[in-house]
């Protein structure tokens, strides 16, 4: 096993973004953490609020939360989940993460550490990060900010042992029993008997350290992963502008997109929350729901048409807070790869992908009502035969000529249908029995008889009772069409090409 810690020492104070500077997070009215301001000031961990005053007067006070701290742990597990599912959160400011199935996916150990800590910077945490073979291990390197990789257990008590005692969160009375055995160093510590440590420091002490080294297990309750997901970031400042909303929705996008790893699904439909400063004339918060061609959890795929809405959105306020929702997951197919490396079918096809992203551009764009897909209806007659769906790109389908295939071969007893239908059909001339459509049309196919409807023949907007015979013609410019001839005359419905 491999396991990486991930200490967010500052992440009391990094859960207010909008703190203003200089700051300091209290706790039973001592200092917890401060910002780079009031450090440089004198402003230490520890110190009294009213000493901290006393060294800067300007300093803002914020109380600790621990249901914000709980809140972004969540958060920052879910987003973990894109690299791994074993997962392990240690409140108030740790979380462990099994790696060792991960290496191979991400290209190794030291692409997938830098990609981790880069991407726990990218979500707002200052985070120290470790690798080690045992999780405790891993903690207590990642509290000394070691970042050197330890990947060999026998290299363990070496590691260990160039930490300090700090890192051991012992309390002032082990400490200072410690101190009157002489011990400075974990490593002064390894060199004592075990079996006095248990009887001087108690039994748990020595077990710790046992679980350390590798020498007893070390089960971990791991971290599970909510049914749905909904998380919120608070902004660093109030934003009028909805396009600014998209670095903060990005946040919230690759958490997720995490989640969606772990839970091994995708979505089809999401749902942001854009909450508006409090005053007198409270506005409620703007809604705005993101679609999809299909089931996904592609980050930029997501972000992408994000930020194609928000181009459009007007906020009626300044925004203060963004939220994120998502459903249950939907089952979402894998792809297979070959010799090449090239994509070999699924959902991950070149294909397929780009043609999702046609669709969901222009839904963003044009509106979700203005785009759709046609589905085949159980119906004779040309204008009834069809309906207008939710456009949805079928997982195994790679390009849009596949679709189109797929179509085609749905139904292959009926006679052939144009690819165009005219939204009315359209009068002809006749000239000595003849149509004419820039000339007089050749009857290539046909007739072919499509009558009745008289269930609807009294309701509103619909086609009612027809009887038409339907032909095949080629105009004189080598129009393929679909004509039929009715007791009206002769009447133009479809172009084939």
């Amino acid at each position: 096993m491999l396991w990486l810690a991930l200490h967010l020492p500052r992440l009391p104070l990094e859960v207010f973004p909008s703190l203003p500077s200089p700051s300091a997070i209290v706790s039973r009215e001592r200092v917890v953490v401060a910002d780079a301001a009031a450090v440089s000031a004198g402003v230490l961990p520890g110190l009294r609020v009213a000493e901290a005053w006393a060294f800067l007067p300007a300093l803002a006070i914020q109380e600790r939360d621990a249901g914000r701290e709980r809140a972004a742990l969540t958060r920052l597990a879910c987003w973990a989940g894109g690299f791994t599912s074993e997962i392990c959160v240690l409140p108030p400011q740790t979380l462990l993460l099994e790696v060792a199935g991960s290496l191979r996916l991400f290209g190794g150990v030291a692409r997938l550490f830098e990609r981790i800590v880069t991407g726990c910077s990218e979500q707002g945490f200052t985070s120290w990060a470790a690798l080690a073979p045992t999780p405790l291990a891993a903690q207590w390197l990642a509290f000394a900010g070691d970042r050197e990789p330890c990947l060999d257990a026998d290299q363990l008590p070496q590691r260990l042992g160039r930490l300090p005692l700090a890192v051991l969160d012992l309390s002032a009375q082990s400490r200072a029993r410690l101190a009157s055995f002489g011990v400075r160093s974990v490593a002064d510590l390894l060199r004592l008997p075990r079996a006095g440590l248990a009887r001087r420091l108690g039994a748990d002490f020595a077990a710790d350290l046992a679980r350390a080294l590798g020498e007893l297990p070390d089960p971990r309750a791991r971290f599970v992963f909510p049914e749905r997901f909904s998380e919120q970031l608070e902004l660093p400042m109030r934003v009028e502008n909805a396009t600014a909303l998209g670095f903060a929705g990005r946040r919230l996008i690759t958490s997720l997109c995490g989640w969606l790893a772990a839970r091994r699904g995708g979505i089809s439909e999401c749902l942001f929350e854009f909450a508006h400063e409090r005053g007198a004339r409270q506005r409620p918060a703007t809604v705005l729901v993101l679609r999809f061609a299909g089931a996904t959890r592609d980050a930029e795929r997501i972000a992408r048409v994000l930020g194609e809405h928000l181009q459009r959105l007007e906020l009626p306020a300044a925004a203060e807070l963004i939220s994120l929702r998502a459903e249950a997951p939907e089952a979402l197919p894998g792809h297979t790869v070959n010799l090449l490396g090239e994509y070999g079918g699924g959902a991950g096809g070149a294909g397929g992908e780009s043609l999702a992203a046609l669709v969901e551009r222009l839904q963003a764009r044009l509106g979700s009502g203005s785009v759709h897909a046609l589905s085949a209806v159980a119906e004779h007659r040309p204008e009834n035969a069809s309906r207008p769906v939710p456009p949805r790109v079928p997982a195994r389908e790679r390009s849009p000529a596949g679709l189109l295939a797929a179509a085609a071969l749905r139904d292959t007893s009926c006679a052939p249908r144009p690819l165009w239908l005219l939204a009315r059909p359209q009068i002809l001339r006749e000239v000595a029995g003849r149509p004419q459509c820039g000339g007089p049309l050749r009857l290539l196919a046909g007739p072919e008889r499509i009558e009745s409807g008289w269930w609807d023949d009294a309701e509103p907007a619909t086609v009612g009772d027809v009887r038409r015979d339907y032909f095949v013609a080629i105009s004189l410019r080598s129009e393929w069409l679909w004509v039929f001839r009715s007791r009206a005359g002769w009447f133009l419905h479809g172009v084939f090409s």
